[in-house]
């Protein structure tokens, strides 16, 4: 598939069919091809908890389950998909890598990060995972894990302190999907995302 073509027809898909298993070359694929992101300091401050068993996928929704959020259909249809990928940061790495002497720094201050490189980087990652879900024809949905239910899920997988979950993927081959109600809000005007030269207000001239 041409890349026009992928950043085309990327969304965020909900429903999977149960019947039909990503077979494990493919996987293997889709979770190199997210190594290939870029990193600061080619750190690489990241690991990703890849979940294709049966029993894995069931103790992965329930330890995230949150009771108290709302009864989402979307979730439930998500929990047919074959493939989990749980994309987690690891900071230390990156405050260790920008200590060392060819970096110039020589402490592990966080301060002098602008932004969370460790958490953007794993983002990177699971986007080209993403985008490589959409090349070989299968659906993938990125999503957060509820903030209550973290410390369930490193219990469930004996996650080290240090690894801080982002978000995961579910893939999978597509079933009929419902259009997600936020798509009613269209993209925003170009103008109102670009600037060129200078920050402009909208209709600024």
């Amino acid at each position: 598939m041409e890349f026009d073509e992928v950043v085309r027809r990327r969304r965020m898909v909900r429903s999977y069919d149960p019947d039909r298993p990503i077979p494990p070359e493919l996987v293997d694929k889709i979770v190199q091809h997210g190594l290939r992101a870029p990193s600061a300091g080619f750190s690489q401050g990241w690991s990703f908890l890849v979940l294709t068993a049966p029993a894995d996928r069931a103790r992965y929704w329930s330890a995230t389950a949150d009771a108290d959020g709302p009864d989402d259909s979307w979730l439930t249809r998500m929990r047919a998909a074959p493939l989990i990928i749980v994309a987690l940061s690891n900071k230390s790495a990156y405050l260790d890598r920008y200590a060392q002497p060819d970096k110039g720094w020589t402490d592990r201050d966080e301060a002098r990060w602008s932004a969370p490189y460790w958490d953007i980087d794993t983002g990177f990652a699971a986007l080209l995972m993403h985008l490589t879900a959409v090349n070989e024809d299968l659906g993938s949905c990125f999503f957060g894990l509820p903030a209550a239910r973290v410390p369930a899920f490193r219990d469930a997988f004996g996650v080290p302190a240090e690894f801080h979950p982002i978000g995961a993927l579910t893939i999978g081959y597509r079933a009929a999907d419902k259009r997600s109600p936020s798509l009613r809000r269209g993209h925003r005007p170009v103008a109102d995302v670009v600037h060129h030269g200078r920050w402009a207000s909208s209709g600024e001239v």
